[in-house]
């Protein structure tokens, strides 16, 4: 802004024919303050900087520098806002979602959705954002510290979902690992000289895994790497739904057919035949149905220990998009339950039971917001967002997603 000597002498002249009814003294004070005004406006140049008319104090200049910065700042941000690409491993999360429901879509038959690959694109998307968001906590550190030197960002140079690293493989590296163990149970089955009874083609695959690889099966949920498909091969421990995916995976490269139902809080498999009694013989201690599903056969507080082969044939067969729900399901409580470490006992419906209570709310529990981990939160929300695809009319999981969406704000 330049205001000329001229302009600023007609505004003190209106200004102080105005004032001509205060008392004299105020009529003064005003008049030396307006005046003072109008000889600092008068020395302003274009550009928002002051003309040093007083012998050169510092203080105005250094003022007038604090004004122009924040101009010259902020169309530096625009200008970098609009050159900055998008993030790779954003486009990685996007795809994955759309490869994941493709696979699970509805148009297609039951038999023909994979479990290993839904599974491994739910894994796709959530390294992606693990990975996304570990490189925006770096960078927002480096901001909170100006000495601190910016850490280096690797471009992640892939284009597909295809292609992206899983524990140093892509998906068809995990796929072709399963390829290898029903290989590696072929060849046990050649070494040993056994036919293809039903029977003995199960006890080669329980050696192969059990024994020469070692899984062993977590039925509590601890860590994320017992829920992903790609860690659960990679390291051989896993959930109790992840080792049943891997075996039912392995066994229908071999041409046998293993179907599953949910008995209790266990997911329990065994091979589609009609003579199920043999899985229940004791050898060794621990029958083949037993070896199969895990030490909760073998529990007599579990459902799953009054089973036999009668009572098979009555369970209700999961299809592979109702294993791929349970193992979602397992993927939401995994992540509410870290996200609410430091809350313990926190449930999701927390919020709503002063609704369904006295409809008093508890005041106590309302002003103190719990405090949850948001990276965690986010991986439920995710999770809870699939298993919706999947069951689109379950209106307790709608709910669910809404409360998580409420702790997230």
């Amino acid at each position: 802004m330049i205001c000329c000597p001229s302009s600023s002498s007609a505004l003190l002249l209106s200004l102080s024919l105005s004032l001509s009814r205060l008392i004299p003294c105020v009529r003064f004070a005003v008049i030396f303050w307006l005046f003072s005004m109008s000889t600092l406006m008068s020395s302003t140049v274009a550009g928002g900087s002051l003309l040093r008319y007083d012998g050169g104090k510092k203080a105005w200049r250094a003022r007038a520098q604090r004004w122009s910065r924040p101009t010259s700042r902020a169309a530096h941000t625009l200008c970098s806002l609009a050159t900055v690409p998008k993030d790779p491993k954003l486009e990685i999360q996007k795809a994955a979602r759309q490869r994941f429901v493709r696979e699970i879509s509805f148009k297609s038959k039951d038999k023909d959705v994979s479990l290993a690959k839904a599974l491994l694109y739910v894994a796709a998307e959530d390294e992606a954002f693990i990975s996304y968001s570990r490189d925006m906590d770096a960078h927002a550190f480096a901001r909170e510290r100006e000495d601190a030197p910016i850490p280096f960002k690797a471009q992640l140079e892939v284009d597909s979902v295809e292609e992206f690293p899983l524990a140093g493989k892509t998906i068809a590296g995990w796929l072709d690992e399963l390829d290898m163990i029903a290989k590696e149970v072929q060849a046990e089955l050649v070494s040993r000289d056994i036919g293809c009874h039903l029977v003995e083609v199960l006890k080669a695959v329980n050696v192969v895994l059990f024994e020469s690889r070692d899984f062993k099966r977590f039925h509590a949920l601890t860590e994320p790497k017992f829920c992903y498909l790609h860690t659960a091969l990679n390291s051989g421990c896993g959930s109790a739904i992840l080792l049943s995916i891997i075996y039912i995976e392995i066994c229908q490269r071999l041409g046998i057919t293993i179907v599953g139902s949910c008995v209790g809080e266990d997911f329990l498999i065994w091979p589609d035949s009609g003579n199920l009694e043999e899985l229940f013989k004791v050898s060794s201690g621990h029958s083949l149905f037993a070896i199969i599903n895990g030490k909760c056969v073998e529990n007599p507080r579990s459902k799953a220990s009054d089973l036999d082969g009668r009572s098979l044939l009555q369970l209700d067969i999961a299809t592979n998009r109702d294993i791929i729900g349970v193992a979602l399901a397992n993927l939401i409580r995994l992540h509410w339950k870290r996200a609410s470490r430091s809350t313990h006992g926190l449930m999701l419906t927390s919020p709503l039971r002063s609704i369904h209570g006295s409809g008093k709310p508890n005041t106590a529990e309302s002003s103190m917001a719990p405090l949850l981990r948001p990276r965690d939160l986010r991986l439920a929300i995710m999770a809870s967002e699939r298993l919706l695809i999947l069951q689109p009319h379950n209106w307790s999981l709608r709910r669910d997603l809404g409360m998580l969406l409420y702790y997230s704000k």
